[in-house]
């Protein structure tokens, strides 16, 4: 169970450090790069997916490092817990967009980020 769940944390910290280029990437680049699916940035201020992206470099950060290091690995089920209120939010926003097709993903990563969060606040703790 442990390493199962180090090895969704990983997919979860490269899958967030690729999602922060939204606070790099103007948003009408990002519009373009990927058609219908990525449309959804241009209904944000470029302020908004700045915070988003910060959102998601911190919680790869707070997926791996704290752990790692040993220094308040609470941070760990916390920062998980944090992604899967942002993936909710992601699948409501695509909800309300009508992009049914495109909710998947969002879906998989919030059940992957509860996973951990349950895992690393339960089972497999790093307290104990």
């Amino acid at each position: 169970m442990n390493v199962a769940l180090w090895i969704v944390a990983g997919l979860l910290a490269a899958v967030c450090l690729v999602g922060s280029t939204k606070m790099f990437l103007p948003r009408e680049r990002m519009a373009s790069m990927g058609g219908a699916a990525t449309q959804w940035v241009l209904d944000f201020s470029p302020g908004a997916l700045g915070a988003i992206g910060a959102l998601e470099l911190l919680a790869a950060i707070g997926l791996i490092l704290p752990a790692v290091l040993g220094i308040a690995p609470v941070l760990v089920p916390l920062a998980a817990t944090g992604l899967a209120l942002l993936f909710a939010g992601a699948a409501t926003m695509r909800l309300r967009r009508g992009e049914r097709v495109t909710i998947t993903g969002d879906l998989i990563y919030l059940a992957l980020a509860v996973f951990v969060a349950w895992g690393r606040f339960g089972p497999e703790s790093f307290s104990g």
